[in-house]
C-alpha cells in the first residue's frame, strides 16, 4: 500500500467501535474520512460496567467534562477493588487505587512499613488514603492533600457501557463519522493478501487504507479474513464463561427505600468455581459470575449468581463464552484489531476498556502516513504483545496465591506460572522488593496490596529504612495515618457528590 492513510472503516460499534472513532476523529479532524459500520441485529457483550483511573485521561482528552459523563452513563465513583475471600473463605482485602504512603528519597514507602516489627499485614491500608475513603463511602475530587505533599484520591467509574456508547456516538456525529447500519456478509482481500473491502448484506461495498476490527468475539477480519491465529492462556487462566446481569438497587431494610449511600468500589467475591463481581450504578446494579466451565455446569453457575444478587434480576442473565488470550497478530496488513477482536482476558482488574484505549493511543503514535510499513506493524505488536502478558500476570497472581481448597483453586495454586511472575513473587517473597517494568499499567502499589492482600509477608525489607530511628519511624507512620484520617473527616459522602453533580445537569 503505497497511498497516504485518509479512510478508514471500523467494524462494529459498542463501547471500542464508538471510543476508536471518537479519538481518532478528535486527533485527525480533517486528515481522516471515518466510517463505521454496525449492525443492530448483532448485540454487543455490553458488561464492562467498570474501569481504572486512565479513562479519565480519555475523556479529557475527547473534551468530555466528568459531570457530562457521569450524568449521561449513570456513572458512580469507583476507588478501588474489594477482593473477598480470595485467600481464604474468611479474608478480604482492596486494591485501592492511589499511592500506599510516602516514599523517601529512593526507598519505597513499603519499606518502612516492613520494618516496623512485627508487621500486621492488614495495617498497610491504614496508609491508603483512597481505602479509608472507599470503605466511609466518601468521595470529592481532592487529587493532593498536605499542602499538595501527598497524593489524594485517584479515582476511576462505574458506568453503563451501554450508555456509554450512545455518548460517543452522538460525539461522533459531530465529528462527521459516518455510521453505516448494516451487516457484513463478505470480506475481499487484495492479491498481497490487504483487505479490500467489506461487503454489506445490502450489497454495499466499503473499500478504506486501514480497517479496524471491533467486532468483538467474533473477530470477522483480524481471524476470520485474515486467519492471524490465537494464543490461549486457559492454563493459567481457567475461566471461560460468565453470567451478566443487571439487579434493582437494594433498599435500605429500615425504610424500604434505595440505599442511603452507594459504596465507591467494586466487590469481587470469590466462589468455590471462580468469582462474582457486584458494580454499583446510579439506577442498577451490575452483576456478573466469572466460572470454569470444567467445573461447575453453565445453568449451577447461573442459579449461584441470581441466589447472591442484592436486588431484583431486571432481565435474563446474558452468557459470555470466551478462551483468555490474544491475538498472535493484533495488526496485520491494513488491519488493526481494537477490543475483543484483539484478545480478552477476563474482568477481573477491568482492563478490557483501558486495553480498547491503549491500542487506540498506540495506533495514534504509530498511525501510518504516506504507507504502512512492517517496522511499525512489529511495533505495535510487540508492545500489545507485552501489554497483554503483564495484565496476564497480575490476574494470574490473585488466582495462584490461594489457601482455599477447593479443586479449582487447588489447580492454580500448584499450576506452573509465567517465567516473568514467578520471578516477581518470589523477588519480593525474599527481598520485599517491587519493580514496575516501564509503561506496565499495574503500580508498584497494585502489585503490593495483592501480594500481602494474598497472604505474602516479605521475609526483608531494604535496609535504607534503617537510616532513620526506629522513634522517627514510628513518627512518621504515625503522623501518616493521623493526615489521613484529618483529611477524611470532612470529605462528603459519595451519595451527596453524586447528588451534587446530577442536581447541577438539572439545574
Amino acid at each position: 500500500m503505497n497511498n497516504k492513510i485518509n479512510k478508514i472503516v471500523i467494524v462494529g460499534g459498542g463501547s471500542s467501535g464508538w471510543m476508536t472513532a471518537a479519538m481518532l476523529a478528535k486527533l485527525y479532524p480533517s486528515q481522516l474520512h471515518i466510517t463505521l459500520v454496525e449492525s443492530d441485529a448483532i448485540g454487543t457483550i455490553g458488561v464492562g460496567e467498570a474501569t481504572i483511573p486512565p479513562l479519565q485521561i480519555f475523556n479529557n482528552v475527547l473534551g468530555i467534562s466528568e459531570q457530562d459523563f457521569i450524568n449521561q452513563t449513570q456513572a458512580t465513583i469507583k476507588l478501588g477493588i474489594q477482593f473477598e475471600h480470595w485467600a481464604n473463605k474468611q479474608d478480604s482485602y482492596m486494591h485501592a487505587f492511589g499511592d500506599i504512603g510516602k516514599s523517601i528519597g529512593y526507598t519505597s514507602f513499603h519499606h518502612y512499613w516492613l520494618a516496623d516489627k512485627p508487621v500486621d499485614p492488614q495495617s498497610l491500608w491504614q496508609y491508603s488514603f483512597n481505602y479509608q475513603a472507599a470503605i466511609a463511602g466518601k468521595f470529592e475530587p481532592k487529587p493532593r492533600i498536605h499542602n499538595n505533599q501527598l497524593s489524594g484520591l485517584t479515582h476511576a467509574y462505574h458506568f453503563d457501557a451501554g450508555l456509554y456508547a450512545q455518548l460517543l456516538q452522538q460525539y461522533c456525529q459531530q465529528k462527521q463519522v459516518t455510521r453505516i447500519e448494516g451487516k457484513i456478509t463478505d470480506v475481499t482481500l487484495t492479491n498481497n493478501g490487504d483487505i479490500q473491502a467489506v461487503i454489506l448484506q445490502n450489497g454495499q461495498r466499503l473499500g478504506a487504507d486501514l480497517f479496524i476490527d471491533c467486532s468483538g468475539f467474533s473477530a470477522l477480519l483480524i481471524e476470520k479474513a485474515l486467519a492471524v491465529g490465537y494464543e490461549s492462556y486457559k492454563q493459567w487462566l481457567k475461566c471461560d464463561s460468565a453470567w451478566a446481569v443487571p439487579s434493582a438497587l437494594p433498599t435500605d431494610e429500615l425504610n424500604s427505600s434505595k440505599i442511603a449511600n452507594t459504596i465507591p468500589y467494586t466487590r469481587s467475591i470469590a466462589h468455590e468455581f471462580g468469582w462474582q463481581w457486584r458494580i454499583p450504578l446510579q439506577h442498577r446494579t451490575g452483576n456478573g459470575i466469572v466460572f470454569s466451565s470444567e467445573y461447575i455446569s453453565k445453568e449451577n453457575a447461573k442459579q449461584a449468581l441470581l441466589a447472591n444478587l442484592d436486588g431484583e434480576p431486571l432481565a435474563e442473565p446474558k452468557l459470555i463464552q470466551f478462551t483468555p488470550g490474544r491475538r498472535v497478530k493484533q495488526w496485520h496488513k491494513n488491519c488493526v484489531a481494537i477490543g475483543l477482536s484483539s484478545g480478552f482476558l477476563e474482568p477481573l482488574e477491568s482492563t478490557s476498556l483501558h486495553l480498547v484505549q491503549t491500542a487506540i493511543i498506540r495506533l495514534t503514535k504509530l498511525m501510518p502516513n504516506m504507507r504502512i510499513t512492517q517496522v511499525a506493524i512489529d511495533e505495535y505488536n510487540r508492545q500489545s504483545k507485552l501489554e497483554f502478558e503483564q495484565i496476564r500476570d497480575f490476574i494470574i497472581l490473585h488466582y495462584h496465591l490461594n489457601q482455599r481448597t477447593e479443586p479449582l483453586w487447588q489447580y492454580c495454586q500448584t499450576m506452573d506460572i509465567p517465567a516473568s511472575l514467578k520471578q516477581k513473587i518470589q523477588l519480593f517473597a525474599e527481598t520485599g522488593n517491587l519493580f514496575r517494568e516501564q509503561d506496565e499499567l499495574f503500580t508498584q502499589d497494585a502489585w503490593l496490596q495483592v501480594l500481602i492482600g494474598q497472604g505474602v509477608t516479605p521475609k526483608d525489607y531494604n535496609p535504607l529504612a534503617n537510616c532513620i530511628s526506629e522513634q522517627d519511624r514510628q513518627e512518621f507512620l504515625t503522623n501518616l495515618k493521623a493526615i489521613y484520617q484529618h483529611y477524611l473527616a470532612p470529605l462528603s459522602t459519595h451519595q451527596d457528590f453524586l447528588k451534587t453533580t446530577t442536581h447541577h445537569k438539572e439545574a
